[in-house]
C-alpha cells in the first residue's frame, strides 16, 4: 500500500503536467480497438497470461466510436487479418465488449463489470468504486500483465471525486496490481498536449510510485492518437520488450511507434 502522502504528491505534480483529454460497448471494433487488441494479442503469443479490466462505463451520445471506414480498406487488414475480420463481423452485428469476449479475439481473463456513478452522491461513489476495484482485483489476480482500459487514462485531480473519475484509473488501483505481482499496461488518451507532457507525466509515475519497475511507451498513430504505458516487473520486460520489437512493430509499424 502506498502512503497518502505520496499519492498526494504525484497527484499534484502530474496535475501540474497534464490537462484533462471516453471504455464504453459503443467504442468496440474502432480503428483504436484494431491496435488495442492486436498490441494484446502479440502480448499473448508470448505465453505471459493476461488479465483485462475494461474499465467499462455506461455509453453516452456523442460522435466518438464512428471511426470504422478501415475495414472497408484491405490495406489495414494485413496487421493482423483474423483479428481484421472478426472486427468487421463485430461492427455489423453487434457492438460490445461482451462480443470480445465470447468470440475469443483475445486469451485472456476479463473483467466487465460497468463501473456506473449514475445517480450516486460523493460518498456513494466513493463506496462503490472501492468494491468495484476490490472485486476487480481478486477477479484478475495471478496474471502476469493486467491491462487497464478506462475511457481518458490516467486520473487528474480536477476528475477525483467527481462523477466523470469512472472515466480514469487512480495511481493507487494500479499499484494495486502491480503488488499483486502482475505487470501492468494502461490506455491513455491523446487530447491537445505534446508527446513529452504524456511522457513526463509517465516518468513522474514510474519515478514516484514504481522505482523498481521498468517502463515501456507506444504511440498509436492512425486518426485518433493514444499512448499504451507498460509498467513492467523485471521478470516480464525482456520478454514483452522482444516481442514488442520483434513481432509486433514490424507488423504494425504504419500505426505504432515506440517513444520510449
Amino acid at each position: 500500500m502506498i502512503p497518502t502522502n505520496v499519492l498526494s504528491d504525484f497527484a499534484r505534480n502530474y496535475e501540474r503536467v497534464m490537462e484533462e483529454t471516453v471504455m464504453q460497448n459503443r467504442y468496440t471494433g474502432d480503428i483504436g480497438d484494431y491496435g488495442k487488441y492486436g498490441l494484446l494479442r502479440s502480448l499473448q503469443h508470448t505465453g505471459i497470461s493476461i488479465g483485462i479490466n475494461w474499465y467499462l462505463t455506461p455509453d453516452e451520445s456523442n460522435g466518438d466510436g464512428r471511426y470504422t471506414s478501415y475495414l472497408e480498406q484491405g490495406l489495414y487488414r494485413s496487421c493482423d487479418a483474423p483479428l481484421w475480420d472478426e472486427l468487421k463481423n463485430i461492427i455489423h452485428t453487434r457492438r460490445s465488449v461482451e462480443e470480445i469476449e465470447k468470440r475469443e479475439i483475445i486469451e485472456a481473463l476479463y473483467y466487465s463489470k460497468m463501473l456506473d456513478f449514475t445517480d450516486m452522491n460523493p460518498l456513494q461513489r466513493e463506496k462503490e468504486r472501492t468494491a468495484w476495484h476490490s472485486d476487480a482485483l481478486e477477479k484478475l489476480h495471478n496474471n502476469d500483465i493486467i491491462f487497464l482500459d478506462p475511457d481518458n487514462g490516467l486520473m487528474v485531480p480536477s476528475a477525483e471525486k467527481t462523477k466523470r473519475s469512472n472515466k480514469y484509473i487512480s495511481a493507487g488501483e494500479i499499484r494495486d496490481y502491480y503488488d499483486q505481482g502482475s505487470s501492468v499496461m494502461y490506455y491513455q488518451h491523446k487530447a491537445r498536449k505534446k508527446d513529452t507532457a504524456y511522457l513526463n507525466s509517465f516518468h513522474l509515475l514510474l519515478r514516484d510510485l514504481f522505482p523498481d519497475a521498468a517502463g515501456i511507451s507506444l504511440k498509436f498513430t492512425t486518426t485518433s492518437q493514444r499512448y499504451y504505458f507498460l509498467i513492467l516487473k523485471p521478470i516480464h520486460f525482456s520478454i514483452i520488450m522482444d516481442c514488442i520489437r520483434d513481432t509486433f512493430l514490424p507488423r504494425w509499424s504504419d500505426h505504432f511507434i515506440l517513444i520510449s
